[in-house]
């Protein structure tokens, strides 16, 4: 059971942290656009940062914390 919630958690850290990089490489080139005067979508990331993008900055910490101090109460329980 722990190894199954485990492999979720990971999986969804997985895809949390490729939304993450996707949202910086959106920004940057957003940024980019806009330096051009190429509009680009930076105005929609803005709207998006507090719905989107910093719930999902802040579950992929809260996540790898988690799953860190799980892997590490398991090995302290399998060592004893």
């Amino acid at each position: 059971m722990k190894d199954k919630i485990l492999g979720w958690l990971n999986s969804f850290l997985v895809f949390d942290t490729f939304l993450v990089l996707a949202s910086f490489a959106w920004l940057a080139i957003a940024v980019a656009g806009k330096a051009a005067n190429i509009p680009l979508g930076l105005d929609l990331w803005y709207k998006l940062w507090e719905p989107v993008f910093t719930p999902a900055i802040g579950i992929l910490m809260a996540g790898a914390m988690t799953s860190g101090l799980i892997s590490w109460i398991s090995k302290r329980l399998n060592r004893v």
